[in-house]
């Protein structure tokens, strides 16, 4: 069954219902996305989205936020965008470091990191193209922390990914965060969903 592309505003809880159900559904968000998590390197963690995790965000943004029924559409424009579209994966991708110091030098050195991410299948290169809403590094060379990147496939790059045979490399060629990280098969096969 084909997952929807768009999230819709019937698709979006009331409130009050919201909450009754939150519990659950923030267990089981995080159980879906066991399988939609890598690691890449020390710092960045790949999150794939799907319409699943962006619906869940646009009604905790609604839940946090509190803006009720005016807010819905400035949370869909946000996140529809993110929701792939049956030809490509789209990840956000976090730069995750504890320490404020070490955080600020490390982004201060990965100007451009968007640019630089890629998805190996098999002998297949596929650049990731960083989401155009915003530019997310500055002009003096800082990255920021979240980086929002999509990865388009041609029909025969879904065929070898969904085939199962060989490795799905996840990683960056940038010359500060040069690492990779192999994609193991529980979550390749959760990301195979993503394609029609």
């Amino acid at each position: 069954m084909t997952s929807p592309r768009k999230i819709e505003t019937e698709a979006i809880l009331p409130p009050a219902e919201y909450v009754k159900l939150r519990a659950e559904r923030r267990r089981q968000m995080a159980e879906l996305k066991k399988n939609r998590r890598l690691e890449v390197g020390p710092f960045a963690t790949c999150y794939f989205e799907s319409y699943d995790t962006m619906l869940h965000q646009v009604h905790e943004m609604l839940f946090i936020e509190k803006g009720g029924p005016a807010q819905i559409p400035d949370e869909l424009a946000a996140y529809n965008p993110l929701i792939p579209q049956g030809h490509e994966l789209v990840a956000t991708i976090m730069f995750e470091i504890d320490d404020p110091l070490r955080r600020a030098r490390v982004l201060g050195s990965l100007g451009g990191v968007e640019r630089h991410a890629f998805i190996r299948v098999g002998a297949d290169m596929v650049r990731g193209v960083a989401e155009g809403d915003q530019e997310r590094s500055r002009d003096d060379g800082k990255a920021s922390a979240v980086q929002f990147v999509r990865f388009a496939f041609t029909p025969g790059q879904i065929s070898t990914f969904r085939g199962g045979e060989g490795d799905v490399v996840v990683g960056f060629d940038h010359p500060n965060y040069g690492h990779m990280a192999v994609m193991p098969r529980a979550i390749r096969e959760t990301l195979a969903g993503d394609f029609t």
